[in-house]
């Protein structure tokens, strides 16, 4: 189920690249919000969300991953993205009073990750929306690799090379759960070599920046008094901050991602790239954020021209429901002979329709959907209440009954204008393309 926080927390802190005094107020929000953060210094509190449209790397910003809505900026909020990812909260409104949010004291993401569970994380009545890799996906540049495969979990694996001896190459897989999250990630400190530091000055970056805010890596030894928390700490702080940047695709991945000497940079062209590959929602260009374009809808259906019937996603609710539309129109090549003259959908097609709604919800919930066919089983109940013709647009509403293994047994019903034209019961089964 989505989750919340139980009751408010809140952190103060600075800045580490403007230096900025801040306040980040943590507050429960509702099912469906999504983590949004609000700038309450800024007139009117405007929201800027948690989206891959609104990511953006500024190279003359520093190392740090911006969010940008309607002019307004939240910056550096990677560690905070990172706690809320791995801890598992789904809804969370962020009130922010400056443009960076304030550092946790320790250039960790611990302290929010303590904060956030201190308020309590509760169930909410609606089922997580996960954004699943359904096919490989991959991205370089300059030396930078990612990519992504299907996972029935979250798995983050990273390699860093550095030309210094204390660091070198590290590699890490890790399986993200909350109790992996909180043991093994979240006190991974980010860090520094002391070499850069005077040109990361120079540039006007950390400006808040402590020793104790970062592991600053001298030529032969750490600067800092505290010891290394892991031998790799280094590399776990890398997947740290890929976890919270994963995080701006919306909501919870299903993947196991690959990352090899990549930043925030990479990680935010990941991110972009990953909308633009894979049927995730709001993948059409100014479409509401829960929706899905025939691209994405084609990503995971089998069904080509004359046979995809199924024109858009406007809802779904992962293993319950989904809502989609058919535009009718005179081109559709059923009208030549059905019937000449008096062009009518035949009833079978509004049913196959339907079908092909119900398997986006049943093939959305499997590991490797382009692996995987629905076929059908059985129909019961049928009916048909009044004629579809060209210039209707069919919405339909798919209901899961029941679920027993790949078996599925879902209600659905088929709408113009708000009037119910036809409706059944539909029995389908998951199976293997290879073997079908």
């Amino acid at each position: 189920m989505q989750r919340t926080i139980a009751a408010p927390a809140q952190i103060e802190g600075i800045g580490l690249h403007t230096g900025e005094k801040g306040i980040m107020k943590f507050l429960p929000a509702p099912t469906g919000h999504g983590v949004r953060f609000v700038r309450v210094d800024l007139p009117g509190s405007p929201e800027v969300q948690v989206r891959p449209e609104n990511a953006h790397f500024d190279p003359g910003a520093g190392r740090r991953t911006i969010l940008q809505q309607n002019g307004v900026q939240i910056h550096t909020m990677e560690h905070v993205l990172s706690a809320v990812a791995g801890i598992g909260i789904d809804n969370l409104r962020i009130e922010v009073s400056s443009m960076e949010v304030p550092e946790g004291h320790d250039g960790s993401a611990a302290p929010i990750a303590r904060a956030l569970m201190a308020a309590g994380v509760v169930d909410q009545d609606k089922p997580v929306r996960h954004l699943k890799v359904s096919k490989p996906v991959s991205w370089s540049h300059k030396g930078v690799e990612l990519s992504a495969v299907p996972y029935s979990g979250c798995k983050l694996s990273f390699t860093i090379e550095y030309d210094h001896p204390l660091i070198g190459v590290q590699e890490l897989s890790l399986d993200i759960t909350p109790e992996v999250y909180l043991e093994q990630i979240a006190p991974a400190r980010t860090f520094v070599l002391e070499r850069d530091l005077e040109v990361l000055r120079q540039a006007g970056w950390i400006k808040g920046g402590r020793l104790e805010s970062a592991i600053v890596v001298g030529a032969d030894r750490v600067l800092n008094d505290e010891p290394l928390r892991f031998p790799d700490e280094f590399v776990r702080h890398k997947i740290l901050d890929l976890l919270g940047d994963l995080f701006i695709l919306g909501g919870p991945l299903l993947g196991h991602v690959t990352a090899k000497r990549s930043g925030h940079q990479g990680h935010v062209e990941f991110v972009k790239h990953l909308k633009e590959t894979l049927p995730l929602p709001g993948r059409r260009a100014g479409g509401p954020p829960d929706e899905w374009d025939i691209t994405a809808i084609m990503d995971i259906l089998p069904h080509r021209y004359p046979f995809l019937l199924v024109d858009r996603i406007t809802s779904i609710e992962e293993g319950r429901s989904i809502e989609g539309y058919k535009n009718v129109t005179i081109n559709e090549p059923f009208f030549n002979g059905h019937f000449p003259g008096h062009p009518v959908m035949p009833g079978v097609l509004i049913i196959e329709a339907m079908a092909q709604c119900g398997g986006l919800l049943m093939l959305n919930s499997v590991e490797d959907p382009n692996d995987k066919l629905m076929f059908f089983m059985g129909i019961d109940g049928a009916k048909f209440r009044r004629p579809v013709t060209p210039g209707d647009q069919l919405r339909f509403k798919l209901t899961l009954l029941k679920l027993r293994g790949r078996t599925s047994k879902m209600r659905g019903e088929a709408y113009v204008d708000g009037q119910l034209v036809a409706e059944a019961e539909l029995m389908a089964a998951i199976v293997d393309r290879r073997s079908s």
